[in-house]
């Protein structure tokens, strides 16, 4: 009796995504909390001269050097001001760890697989689409589901590295 019961419980039980969400330009956004080391609130963050236009500067994490990506610029969004609600998502990309500054972090939330749908076109048109992993439907509100590791190519990976080695050598 016991057994048939866990069985239709089982049944029932839906495979969930375990998600970050955050808000930049007006929207919500989601990842996968796999790709997500912590998040931190903004510190004191030292600019780069002739770096790319996303790369915001340098951060000193527990003695380590990251570079933070302002995720804003990266997506073709306007940029925002940082503010006490601002907050850096530590993340590893290919052995790369760096931070993606975004205006907001909103929840740590379960996403039923069911509830995600393939990104529209119109999102895509706006978004690269290789960084998008479709949209999520949590009651009334949508998520834009983000894959880092493709928001990040190989050459930028390389140039972030380049970048953070150069200012620990100095």
């Amino acid at each position: 009796m016991f057994e048939e019961t866990l069985e239709e419980d089982s049944k029932f039980q839906e495979e969930n995504l375990h998600l970050v969400t955050f808000e930049l330009s007006g929207e919500e956004f989601g990842v996968d909390i796999m790709q997500v080391s912590e998040v931190i609130p903004v510190p004191k963050i030292t600019r780069i001269p002739q770096a790319p236009e996303c790369v915001k500067g340098l951060i000193n994490l527990r003695g380590k050097i990251l570079v933070v990506i302002d995720l804003n610029k990266r997506l073709g969004f306007q940029s925002k001001d940082t503010d006490s609600l601002s907050r850096i998502l530590i993340v590893e990309v290919k052995d790369t760890v760096t931070g993606m500054l975004v205006n907001s972090v909103k929840e740590v939330m379960h996403l039923p697989l069911s509830s995600i749908e393939p990104t529209p076109e119109i999102i895509k048109s706006k978004i690269n689409s290789e960084y998008l992993t479709g949209v999520g439907k949590v009651g009334n509100r949508l998520l834009i589901l983000l894959n880092l590791s493709k928001v990040l190519g190989e050459e930028e990976i390389e140039e972030l590295n380049e970048l953070s080695s150069a200012k620990e050598n100095i």
